[in-house]
């Protein structure tokens, strides 16, 4: 069998690929290991985890009075087995989705584990040992990535004690004590599911910050809020091992500056140390693809290998290990075979930490303003001025923008509270169209609603906000 295009992995950016070349007229099949089509994200990442925050949410605004709104409600029982199933239903009605998206664009499944044999041929490999080779004008590397374990640290996984996030969507109990390793996002959104359903929760972190490359008035201020969720962070910290034992597991851990150790107990130790790509068994290097440090694919301008007709996107080439970059990355790249101008702009693709409440970010922050010498001015308004998160009594957080002191072109926007997740992408639009902070604040915002604090933030840049 031939083909225009073969994408090898089902997961956001290899799906979205594959659709949108069918949709631009390419004869395309795409080549998934797993029984069931979505990738990371939608078996066993993003769709799973957004499940348990929103059903852990739920359950932990039931179980809080809120006398102020008039209402008074006893403690809510967990039943956990019909959480874990309202989760496995959600994960079930999205790769089903992407099946049918591939019938619909007749796009050919093919089920195996793929492998680049060289320019215009790869291999794939049914789970049973029977192999068959492709033909293909353009192969798209599309395979994602695979946690990764602690520096230094060979932990042994075995996903009921000793957990990735893997294991940490799939726990039979609540923990009473659970250590998460590492303050990033995985870490700090299954963190605080757990401890919302009622779990003790412990977050070590090797920087002395959480959500390290974030703005850092966004991360003080969201680990206060963390705080009073009643996560304990240990910043600063280096864990030297994770052991299991008879009943739990151990985390050993001493000052990453130098300093005595220390050991804590723990029912769960979630390992969420960060990611790594996914090219184990791909034959590239064989091929003649040129690898970077730390297992990436090498890609020039127009997301192709060393190897012509071979093209990477998503979790294994530079860049954030976001879906969205990968999904944009994955139209792009299915343009470019096809003839057109893909292109992917690096500049504005936001971030959310899905907690509660979210945190999200897009463009420059403050300290990488400042370490590139950039002139700048800073506008901020806090929800706590906002009528309608004073209605919702959610007032926690703030907008932050940041614009060039020249030309008042908006560079960056941090948020931290209510919404913030889909606040960020008002400032997404303006700012892919190199829009000033004035842009944003002379454009009318409906009355009354969490993102007049955009707005507010945004006359805080080049002049005063009218609600401070």
């Amino acid at each position: 069998m031939a083909y225009d295009v073969v994408v090898i992995g089902s997961g956001p950016g290899g799906y979205v690929c594959a659709v949108k070349a069918a949709q631009l007229g390419l004869k395309t099949a795409i080549v998934e290991k797993r029984p069931t089509l979505g990738g990371t994200c939608l078996n066993i990442g993003c769709i799973p985890s957004k499940a348990m925050l929103h059903a852990s949410e739920v359950f932990h605004q039931a179980g809080h009075s809120h006398a102020e709104l008039g209402v008074e409600v006893g403690t809510p029982t967990l039943n956990l087995p019909a959480m874990m199933a309202h989760k496995d239903a959600v994960v079930k009605a999205n790769v089903d989705g992407v099946s049918f998206l591939m019938k619909k664009n007749k796009i050919d499944v093919l089920v195996g584990t793929g492998k680049v044999l060289g320019e215009g041929k790869l291999s794939v490999t049914t789970e049973g040992g029977e192999s068959q080779e492709i033909e293909a004008k353009n192969i798209v590397i599309a395979t994602g990535s695979d946690v990764a374990n602690i520096p230094g640290v060979d932990v042994a996984f075995d996903e009921k004690v000793i957990v990735s996030s893997t294991g940490a969507l799939e726990l039979e109990k609540v923990p009473g004590h659970l250590v998460v390793v590492g303050g990033g996002v995985i870490g700090l959104e299954l963190g605080s599911v757990w401890a919302r359903l009622g779990a003790k929760v412990t977050v070590v972190e090797y920087l002395d910050a959480i959500l390290g490359g974030m703005d850092g008035e966004v991360s003080k201020q969201f680990q206060r809020m963390l705080a009073k969720q009643s996560l304990d962070f240990k910043l600063g910290q280096k864990v030297t091992a994770v052991t299991r034992k008879d009943a739990g597991a151990s985390v050993t851990f001493e000052p990453a500056k130098g300093g005595e150790a220390q050991t804590v107990d723990a029912d769960i130790v979630l390992v969420a140390t960060g990611r790594r790509p996914y090219t184990d068994g791909l034959g590239l290097e064989d091929a003649g693809v040129v690898m970077e440090k730390g297992g990436r694919v090498q890609i020039d301008a127009h997301f192709q290998t060393s190897v012509p007709g071979v093209y990477a996107i998503g979790d294994v080439v530079a860049g954030p290990m976001l879906a969205h970059k990968a999904e944009d990355e994955g139209v792009a790249v299915a343009e470019i075979i096809a003839g057109q101008a893909g292109h992917v702009n690096y500049e504005v693709i936001p971030s959310v930490v899905y907690t509660q409440p979210e945190v999200a970010s897009i463009g420059r922050t403050e300290e990488q303003l400042k370490a590139d010498g950039v002139a700048y001015k800073a506008g901020k308004f806090p929800f706590t001025a906002n009528g309608r998160a004073r209605a919702m009594l959610a007032t926690e957080g703030f907008v932050k923008i940041l614009a060039d002191k020249d030309t008042d072109r908006v560079l960056g926007v941090h948020i931290v509270g209510a919404g913030a997740g889909d606040l960020i992408h008002e400032a997404a639009v303006l700012m892919e169209f190199g829009g000033s902070a004035e842009d944003l604040a002379r454009t009318c915002h409906a009355h009354p609603t969490l993102s007049e604090a955009v707005k507010e933030a945004a006359l805080a840049t080049f002049f005063k906000p009218i609600h401070m």
